[in-house]
């Protein structure tokens, strides 16, 4: 029981750091806004309180001696997990705040960067926060004020990781892994629920029809290039040579 419930609490919290991360690519483009850091905000308080359960629940459990062997290897193994999404939770907040120092948009100080990406964030945000709609209720000055509260946050997120570290002793590279490295891509598995829904994994490529038919169009191709190329420098020879006797 112990183990499923660490597995789900961890899960939620990959879940809410990934869209984090997928906001945090929105700062400083023309899809920034009011409404984005609100939901900036919100989803990192979000990852934080989850992470703290997170580490209570994991500390408590590594801690008791009672536990089997093959037990304690399996929450070992998530405390790994869990330290690897504190540290990209760390990482896009410490991004956050300088893009939010370099991009403020009560007084702009630069155009906002067009990248390409269109639309609201809002269905991303909606998803971390397990919520049907958002409801925004920030104040015109939270790109500002948030940026104090978010430097403070990310000296938090510093000691509570360091306190991890000091609380267990957990190698990361004594852990195994259960499976092969990229065997999460290579499944056929579907995205579940627990994945952010604008990242996807396209597992189909495009299927060969009329049995090779594409190699013999591509060796013609080929063939037609090959040709072309020495009626050109045919031409271009007997040109040059035209020229040359009548000079």
């Amino acid at each position: 029981m112990g183990k499923e419930e660490c597995k789900t609490m961890l899960d939620a919290l990959n879940k809410v750091t990934a869209c984090y991360r997928h906001l945090v690519i929105a700062l400083g483009s023309t899809s920034d806004s009011q409404n984005l850091r609100e939901e900036l905000k919100r989803t990192r308080k979000k990852a934080q309180e989850l992470a703290v359960a997170n580490r209570t629940k994991l500390t408590s459990l590594l801690k008791d001696k009672t536990i089997s062997k093959e037990d304690r290897a399996e929450y070992e193994r998530l405390w790994v997990l869990f330290s690897s999404s504190m540290e990209l939770l760390e990482v896009d907040m410490k991004r956050s705040l300088e893009i939010g120092q370099d991009f403020p948009l009560k007084v702009p100080t630069r155009h906002l960067i067009q990248t390409g990406m269109t639309g609201s964030t809002t269905t991303v945000a909606a998803r971390a926060m397990s919520v049907q709609n958002m409801k925004y209720e920030a104040d015109s000055n939270i790109d500002t004020a948030d940026l104090r509260d978010l430097q403070s946050e990310i000296t938090q997120v510093s000691q509570m990781m360091e306190e991890m570290e000091m609380k267990v002793q957990v190698a990361p590279w004594a852990v195994e892994a259960k499976q092969e490295a990229g065997a999460e891509l290579k499944s056929n598995m579907s995205v579940g629920n627990s994945s952010v829904g604008v990242i996807s994994i396209c597992e189909e490529e495009p299927k060969e029809e009329d049995g090779g038919g594409g190699n013999r169009d591509a060796g013609f191709a080929s063939i037609c290039a090959v040709v072309v190329f020495f009626v050109i420098v045919t031409v271009a020879v007997v040109l040059g040579y035209l020229v040359i006797n009548m000079s």
